[in-house]
């Protein structure tokens, strides 16, 4: 597990490109969790991760990881090195959402 000391995102600040077979994956998650990279992969592909960042909106604000720009196809998010946390589709054009298990006990489940 990594961690950084990211500072918040301000709204207008992330741009997507979606569109054909590109879409995008929203991580959601406990403000406890922030600075922590989660990692996803598609299949066999190598992992990539992203950091969870508080995302300062309109009406407050939330904590997530973002990944922009993934191909389509069923995603593996990874509570830690060898346990999934769950599966999630992502397709093109679109903005898939997953919600953070609260606990190792809701991966296991």
């Amino acid at each position: 597990m990594h961690e950084h000391a990211y500072g918040p995102t301000e709204t207008g600040t992330v741009v997507l490109e979606l569109g054909g077979d590109t879409g995008a994956l929203i991580i959601y998650t406990s403000p406890d969790l922030r600075g922590r990279e989660i990692e996803i992969s598609r299949g066999d592909e190598r992992r990539v991760h992203s950091a969870v960042r508080e995302r300062r909106v309109r009406d407050g604000s939330f904590h997530s990881a973002l990944y922009p720009e993934l191909p389509g196809g069923t995603y593996t998010v990874w509570w830690d090195d060898r346990t999934p946390a769950g599966t999630i589709s992502v397709h093109g054009g679109e903005i898939a959402e997953f919600t953070w298990p609260s606990s190792a006990f809701e991966v296991a489940g």
